[in-house]
């Protein structure tokens, strides 16, 4: 399974969503909601960025999320999201110092 519709999926499930409530709150027409999630699910079509960002707001991710290859890559980005702004400044600065020793 390619990376965005395994990460889609995952991240449905543990929100405890549907396809069709997930693409209905990302703004999908309700009618088609399922059908195209299940579509994206499966890797048969991609939806475009603008649409990512829309299901990412509602699943609290970042769009980079759905992109990131390496699973420890995804659960990174999805917890510095979820981050206050401080906390962010604090984890870069670690971040740094950590690089700058490796040099």
């Amino acid at each position: 399974m390619h990376t965005f519709p395994k990460r889609l999926k995952e991240a449905r499930k543990r929100a405890g969503l549907s396809q069709e409530a997930l693409g209905r709150a990302a703004g999908l027409d309700e009618m088609s909601a399922s059908t195209r999630m299940n579509r994206y699910e499966l890797g048969k079509r991609v939806p475009d960025p603008e649409l990512v960002k829309r299901i990412a707001a509602v699943l609290n991710l970042p769009a980079a999320y759905f992109y990131a290859v390496k699973d420890e890559e995804a659960e990174l980005l999805a917890m510095f999201h979820r981050l206050s702004p401080e906390d962010r400044i604090k984890v870069v600065a670690f971040a740094s110092r950590l690089d700058f020793a490796r040099r």
